[in-house]
């Protein structure tokens, strides 16, 4: 029975890229800067008016565990695809980068496989149209036991709390991997995840993770507060490991009590698609191999960094060589 380091469960979405201005932006009536849900119908048409796309597997959570199996860490992503060209195309690609996609892709069904077409304006702001798909059918049935209990970190994307099922499948995979003697973690994904399920977050923070990582705004929207240093410490108050990411303010790590602030060197993103699942994938490296707190962070801000000084959501250079280079490893 194989262990991995980590298992991550997410939307398994392929990522369509290509640039764009400000007047394409407005001509398409595409809000900048954001991640915007879109219909079937809508997704088609934006994806015709793209030029020059660069198309790569994608999701948080899947970018996040394509980069710390880029790292040498063992790892599974737990996802659905439908048996249609594009789904085809993301189980292959995760595979070929060593990453175990233990969900085979489904047959039948109208339902296509979950894509999001992502507009780059020349300041580095991406907008994203997201196409859920197959994705939001997520169950348990889903999550493979022998995969979730063989764990020792499980990582968990706050987008499929829209779902039911997917709330359902989240708190048995956590549960899986912790009687297996792993630890269980949930990156918030965006502040409106949170207000539509502030409850749910809330309790399975508390009761079944050991581990939470959001940005600023994602934290504060935890416990409604504009005061991030009051949703800081109430959120490491119920979760042994507090991640707070800031952008080019750095990023504020809290573990049972002992704060760490580590900060970073600003520079202009070519695309800042990526940041977030990179910088995860650093921080849970340093976490899966047992480095000192302000280690772990070092590592996420270097991935990150990385990764928005080019097109695309994944790293292009070897991060293992950048770690030894720094002195961390």
């Amino acid at each position: 029975m194989k262990t991995y380091d980590i298992v991550g469960i997410g939307n398994a979405v392929v990522d369509v890229i290509t640039h764009a201005d400000d007047e394409f932006l407005d001509n398409m009536g595409i809000e900048k800067g954001i991640m915007q849900l879109v219909d079937q119908d809508r997704a088609l048409s934006l994806y015709g008016a793209m030029s020059d796309r660069v198309q790569t597997p994608g999701g948080a959570v899947a970018n996040t565990i394509a980069g710390a199996g880029a790292l040498g860490l063992q790892a599974a992503f737990i996802g659905r695809v439908h048996d249609d060209a594009l789904g085809t195309f993301y189980a292959g690609a995760m595979t070929d980068n060593g990453i175990d996609f233990v969900n085979p892709p489904v047959a039948g069904g109208e339902t296509p496989t979950s894509r999001s077409m992502i507009f780059v304006t020349p300041d580095g702001e991406r907008s994203m149209n997201t196409y859920l798909g197959i994705s939001t059918g997520l169950s348990s049935v889903d999550v493979p036991a022998d995969v979730a209990g063989n764990a020792k970190l499980m990582f968990l994307e706050g987008y499929l709390f829209d779902e039911t099922a997917g709330k359902t499948a989240f708190r048995e995979a956590a549960r899986a991997a912790k009687a297996g003697g792993g630890k269980a973690g949930i990156t918030i994904s965006d502040p409106f995840c949170v207000e539509r399920h502030r409850a749910d977050f809330l309790h399975m923070i508390e009761h079944d993770l050991d581990f939470v990582i959001g940005n600023a705004a994602e934290i504060k929207s935890l416990f409604q507060t504009d005061d991030l240093e009051e949703a800081m410490a109430r959120t490491a108050a119920i979760c042994d490991t507090m991640v707070c990411t800031r952008s080019g303010d750095g990023v504020t790590l809290i573990k049972a009590g002992n704060r760490v602030d580590v900060g970073v060197t600003r520079v202009k993103p070519v695309d800042a698609t990526g940041a977030g699942d990179q910088f995860a994938a650093g921080f849970l490296f340093g976490m899966a191999t047992g480095k000192p707190l302000e280690i772990c962070g070092r590592m996420g801000n270097l991935c990150a960094a990385e990764v928005i000084s080019h097109i695309g959501p994944r790293p292009e250079k070897n991060m293992l060589d950048v770690f030894k280079q720094e002195g961390l490893l």
